[in-house]
């Protein structure tokens, strides 16, 4: 059975500043078909910068051929940064999440929703003179909701915030000082695989 994947989010998904196949659904994509999965893409649909409601902007202007055999959805990153309400996210993410499931042929447990990595200790955010505790906070906050959304959905969760926390993960960067390197991706890998085969071990 030929599988279709689409992955759907942000700079996190893109891959921001790592090259070639080095993004985690590229790395997800690959470790499938070296297990034998006859699977096609990823098709990414994602751009640095997307908040929920740009991703959900994209979503309306592109052309989809449902249903997809895995959906991952991760987003949230950009409202966060940008201080968007955590009420206004818990209106848009399970907006984005039903679609998400629609175009998994509304099967839910076909998606995967992938949690919002902490940014807080980077280079980046010293720059921006962010408060890490401030961050991973926010962050902790907007995962909850992405979280609750998901189990009430059916859909399947992946936490990689505690990757991207781990002491090996802070300087796994590209060199904006603040997007993971292909080494971390492959950690989120590892952290995504059972999930993914999960979604196709049911299809």
């Amino acid at each position: 059975m030929q599988v279709t994947f689409l992955a759907l989010g942000d700079s996190y998904t893109v891959g921001e500043g790592v090259a070639g196949g080095g993004s985690w659904p590229a790395q997800v994509a690959g470790r499938l078909r070296a297990g034998g999965a006859k699977i096609e893409g990823p098709r990414i649909l994602a751009a640095t910068g997307w908040t929920t409601a740009e991703l959900a902007a994209a979503m309306d202007a592109e052309t989809f051929d449902p249903p997809f055999a895995l959906v991952t959805l991760s987003i949230g990153v950009n409202d966060q940064y940008r201080g968007q309400a955590l009420e206004e996210y818990r209106v848009q993410f399970p907006a984005l999440l039903r679609r998400a499931i629609s175009l998994a042929g509304g099967h839910a447990a076909r998606v995967v929703v992938v949690s919002i990595p902490d940014w807080g200790r980077t280079p980046f955010a010293a720059r921006e003179a962010r408060d890490p505790e401030d961050v991973a906070r926010e962050i902790d906050a907007f995962n909850a909701v992405a979280r609750e959304e998901a189990a009430r959905a059916g859909a399947r969760w992946v936490d990689v915030t505690a990757i991207s926390r781990a002491p090996e993960s802070r300087g796994a960067l590209v060199d904006d000082g603040l997007h993971p390197s292909r080494a971390q991706y492959a950690r989120w890998v590892a952290a995504i695989l059972p999930a993914a085969r999960a979604v196709l071990a049911d299809a």
